[in-house]
C-alpha cells in the first residue's frame, strides 16, 4: 500500500506495535490513547519464544534483555516440592536468545512507548474517537479534543473493553468471565529461581518467573464461580492463603514474604473470540479487540504484537487494501482462535481438577504451534 494516512485508536501492546512497524514503511500514522498517562497497569508478564521473536522484528529485543529477563525451560514441581518435570522452550527467536522469559509490564509498556514516539508516530494521549464515517476513498474521524481528521486506514487496538469495536461490530460478543483469576505480586528474586517455576496443585497453580536480575514475579490462578469485587485490603492475607497447601520450602519462603509492598494485582480472567471478519472497510481490528485469552500459554501479548507485524506485511504487499486486509486475517484467524480456545480449556480443566494427561498434552501442542513461523 503506498504510504498512507493511518489511525491507531489504542496504545497497549499491539497499537504501539503496529504504529512501530507501518511507520518503518512510510505511512504517516497517529495513535491517540484515552489515558493521558499511557500508564500500563500490572505486574510481571511472562514471555515465550515467539514473543521474543516478534521483539527482534520490532527492533526491542536488546532492550528486553537489558531490562527484563530471558532463560530457557520451565521447570515443574508437586506441592511437596519434587520436581516432576523440566519443559523444554526452543529457542524460536535464534540460537542466541533464550526460548522465554519475563519482564514488568510498566517496563516493557516504557520500552514499546519510546520505540513509537521514536518512529515519529504522532501520539496523543488523553484523547479517542467521537465518531467514525466512512465513504468510498477514506475514512472521517471526529476527536474527543474537537478536531477532525481524514484517514486511508483505522485500526482498533482498544482492548478488551473496545469502543471501535462496539461501533463497527455492535453484534460482536462481550467479553466472557472464565471462572478463574489470576493474582500476581512482586518479590526479590532468590538465586535458586533461575527460571519460570510452577507447582503443580490440584486446582490452584502457582508459579514464579524472573522479571529482572533481582526481582520476580508470582502468579496464582484460582477457581471464583462468579466474579465479584475483592477489597484490596484483602490481597496479602487472601494470596498468603492460597499458598497454605503448599508445603514445598521454596514456596513458603515467598509466602512468607507476601506483604504490603508486594505491588498485588487481582485480574479475574476473560476471554473472547469475535468471529470474522475483523473488518469493515478501512477498518481493522486488531490484539484483544478481536481475540483477548486468558493467560495459560501465556501468549495474549505475543499473538496481538504478531497481528500487527503481519497486517504492516500484508499492507506492504499490495496497494488494494480489501485484499490486505483479507490476507491479513486469513494469516491471523487459525492461530489466535487456537490460543484463545487452548487457553480457555487449560483453565476449564485446572477449575475442575480435570485430567492432567489433556492439560499436558493441549500445552504441548500449542507451544509446538507457536513456534511455527507466522
Amino acid at each position: 500500500m503506498n504510504p498512507s494516512r493511518i489511525l491507531i485508536v489504542g496504545g497497549g501492546f499491539s497499537g504501539m506495535s503496529a504504529a512501530i512497524q507501518l511507520r518503518r514503511q512510510g505511512h504517516a500514522v497517529d495513535l491517540v490513547e484515552i489515558d493521558p498517562g499511557w500508564r500500563s497497569y500490572g505486574a510481571g508478564i511472562s514471555l515465550g519464544g515467539a514473543t521474543l521473536r516478534a521483539f527482534r522484528t520490532l527492533g526491542i529485543l536488546d532492550a528486553f534483555l537489558a531490562q527484563g529477563n530471558a532463560a530457557d525451560g520451565v521447570q515443574l514441581f508437586l506441592p511437596q516440592g519434587p520436581k516432576v518435570a523440566d519443559l523444554p522452550t526452543p529457542r524460536i527467536a535464534g540460537p542466541d536468545v533464550p526460548g522465554g522469559g519475563a519482564i514488568m509490564r510498566p517496563v516493557l509498556a516504557r520500552i514499546l512507548a519510546d520505540a513509537t514516539r521514536a518512529s515519529g508516530t504522532q501520539v496523543r494521549l488523553g484523547c479517542t474517537f467521537t465518531s467514525i464515517e466512512q465513504d468510498a476513498d477514506g475514512v472521517e474521524v471526529s476527536f474527543t479534543d474537537g478536531s477532525r481528521q481524514r484517514y486511508d486506514l483505522v485500526i482498533g487496538a482498544d482492548g478488551l473493553y473496545s469502543k471501535v469495536r462496539e461501533a463497527m461490530f455492535p453484534q460482536a460478543p462481550k467479553p466472557q468471565y472464565s471462572g478463574q483469576a489470576v493474582w500476581r505480586a512482586v518479590l526479590p528474586r532468590p538465586p535458586e529461581i533461575a527460571t519460570a517455576t510452577m507447582w503443580m496443585g490440584p486446582r490452584i497453580k502457582p508459579g514464579v518467573n524472573p522479571v529482572s536480575k533481582t526481582e520476580m514475579y508470582l502468579f496464582v490462578t484460582e477457581p471464583r464461580p462468579t466474579n465479584e469485587h475483592v477489597d484490596p485490603a484483602t490481597f496479602a492475607t487472601h494470596l498468603r492463603s492460597l499458598l497454605t497447601d503448599f508445603p514445598a520450602p521454596a514456596l513458603q519462603a515467598i509466602r512468607e514474604q507476601i506483604g504490603p509492598n508486594s505491588q498485588i494485582v487481582y485480574r479475574p480472567l476473560e476471554g473472547l473470540l469475535m468471529p470474522r471478519p475483523w473488518s469493515s472497510g478501512r477498518v481493522v481490528l486488531i490484539g484483544d479487540t478481536v481475540h483477548a485469552t486468558t493467560p495459560h500459554l501465556a501468549s495474549g501479548a505475543c499473538i496481538g504484537i504478531e497481528d500487527a507485524l503481519v497486517l504492516a506485511e500484508e499492507l506492504d504487499r499490495t496497494d488494494a487494501l480489501d485484499a490486505a486486509l483479507a490476507a491479513f486475517e486469513a494469516r491471523r484467524w487459525e492461530r489466535c482462535r487456537m490460543v484463545v480456545q487452548n487457553s480457555a480449556r487449560l483453565g476449564e480443566i485446572e477449575v475442575a481438577g480435570g485430567d492432567k494427561e489433556e492439560h499436558a498434552r493441549i500445552m504441548r501442542e500449542s507451544l509446538m504451534a507457536l513456534a511455527q513461523p507466522i
